[in-house]
């Protein structure tokens, strides 16, 4: 049977309308696999914020667990955990059962819920879900795009990975820099990458499927769980970005 990874895409050619029983089935999978992910996520910040901060008389204050993740070198585990997993994920697919990969993610976003739980920290809470309508809004437009749009966004795919691989130099860059000129300039183009990602990503599971669709359900399932992970992170970077422009700080 064939790796997953290495079955090649098909050109987008479809210019119906209609599209099979199939597809819509596979992408409902899809964004539920990621609404799923996108909620345990946020109930991981939640619960953890709720774990690390406490309300005084002096005001919001971190206990001794907000100081171990929040202020001490484990930090920086927590930050960079969930590239971590995502490489390792990306590995070990075409290994994995269809349960164990859909475990693995659910666990991805669990772990991601923790690397951003102190967004509650810097940002009121009610900016915070704001800002998350706004994205989910935009998302699904995009998306929808993406979906429909009867232009090929293949020959985009190339400028993207360059942008993404760029655009996560400049912030590490910026980390040591500390400029809030290039944060607003890193925020602006993050938007517009992960904006474009959307879309881009939403047709590459569209034409996955097409080229999957006589294949067993095995590749099926694991193409559902890739594209869920990969609208995953472009709607949680586009978020991270509106915060940028839209957060209310505390």
């Amino acid at each position: 049977m064939a790796e997953y990874n290495t079955i090649r895409q098909p050109q987008v050619g479809t210019r119906g309308a209609v599209y099979d029983e199939g597809l819509r089935a596979h992408m409902n999978k899809v964004y539920g696999l990621m609404a799923t992910g996108m909620a345990i996520t946020a109930l991981a910040a939640w619960a953890i914020n709720g774990l690390a901060v406490i309300d005084t008389d002096q005001g919001r204050t971190l206990t001794d667990f907000g100081r171990a993740i929040y202020a001490s070198p484990l930090k920086w585990v927590i930050i960079f955990a969930p590239l971590a997993m995502v490489m390792a994920f990306g590995a070990a697919l075409n290994r994995l059962s269809i349960s164990a990969a859909t475990t693995m993610f659910y666990a991805f976003s669990a772990m991601m819920g923790l690397s951003l739980s102190s967004i509650l920290l810097i940002y009121t809470g009610y900016s915070v879900v704001q800002t998350f309508l706004v994205t989910a809004i935009a998302f699904a437009g995009l998306s929808l795009y993406g979906y429909t749009t009867k232009r090929d966004l293949s020959g985009f795919g190339t400028f993207l990975v360059m942008g993404v691989i760029g655009l996560i130099v400049a912030m590490v860059v910026n980390l040591f820099l500390r400029s809030p000129a290039m944060q607003m300039a890193i925020s602006a183009i993050g938007v517009l990458l992960f904006a474009a990602l959307t879309a881009f990503d939403t047709q590459n599971i569209k034409r996955a499927y097409l080229e999957l669709a006589n294949t067993d359900s095995d590749f099926l399932g694991k193409a559902a769980i890739m594209g869920a992970l990969q609208l995953y992170l472009d709607f949680l970077n586009l978020f991270q970005f509106l915060l940028s422009f839209m957060g209310q700080r505390n």
